[in-house]
């Protein structure tokens, strides 16, 4: 059964489902924003990947008495670890319709648009840190570690939300979104760090260096407001990207309030802690 979900507004959209019986759709917490009375709501750590749905719960406990409500127990515990580590929220908010079909809406944290994308199973998703807004509990949510090299050098990317299965998850992201096929562009694509929203897999994704370590180089560093690195994309498959950056974002806030901690040039002379 199709997730049936709209999505609406301008600066700052917003997804509204309807939930059929026997639908169920959890986000992440804090992206809640209202349903109709019908619709129940649960709060558990355990996401779907690791048998916490509602169906999953049920058929471990029967089958596996004490051994498998520890199984469970512990598939939780590193769940809800892997995600402190990624400085995601520790729980799931779970809605399900009763006595007929209900309405549930969501929102995102930052003015921006928002995506719904249909896993067939095929092909995963990987989105950036704190996309994620809900999914169906078909659909699986994991953390997936990119290399160590590729996160150190390039500041951002070194953790990224996966999403498997078959069924709807619904992502945002700041500004506005482009899509992109590396394979329209000779194969790959350079963009900026923090402008990544999330891609297919089959994508291979990188960060490296901004030109070597001549003028030039040092131009684009300290001049360019880019830092020392740039993400790279490569392959044939979907890439969603957003106009706004988190960083940038945050800059302009601190200059409209006359803290600007930019500096003139940006790149290097950046004081940024963020």
């Amino acid at each position: 059964m199709t997730l049936q979900q709209e999505i609406v507004g301008n600066a700052m959209q917003m997804a509204v489902v309807s939930l059929q019986p026997g639908q169920t759709v959890y986000c992440e917490a804090g992206k809640f924003l209202f349903k109709t009375s019908n619709v129940s709501m649960e709060t558990r750590l355990s996401g779907p990947g690791g048998g916490g749905g509602q169906q999953g719960q049920g058929g471990q406990q029967g089958a596996g008495g004490m051994g498998g409500i520890l199984r469970q127990a512990m598939g939780t515990a590193m769940q809800v670890g892997q995600r402190a580590l990624a400085g995601e929220s520790l729980a799931f908010q779970y809605f399900a319709a009763t006595g007929g079909e209900g309405t549930v809406g969501f929102a995102g944290v930052l003015p921006g648009e928002m995506r719904a994308l249909e896993l067939n199973g095929s092909r995963a998703w990987f989105a950036e840190k704190d996309a994620f807004v809900a999914a169906e509990s078909t659909v699986d949510f994991g953390i997936a570690w990119q290399g160590g090299r590729t996160g150190r050098s390039g500041g951002e990317g070194f953790i990224l939300e996966k999403f498997t299965g078959r069924g709807t998850v619904i992502i945002c992201g700041a500004g506005n979104f482009i899509d992109l096929n590396p394979a329209d562009f000779g194969g790959r694509i350079e963009v900026d760090t923090g402008c990544i929203v999330a891609f297919e897999e089959g994508i291979e994704y990188g960060v490296e260096r901004i030109g070597g370590l001549n003028r030039q180089g040092m131009m684009n560093a300290v001049f360019g407001g880019e830092g020392l690195s740039l993400a790279t994309l490569e392959g044939n498959g979907r890439v969603i990207l957003q106009s706004l950056t988190i960083e940038g974002l945050a800059n302009a806030l601190k200059k409209a309030q006359g803290g600007d901690k930019q500096g003139p040039t940006g790149g290097l002379f950046s004081t940024n802690a963020g």
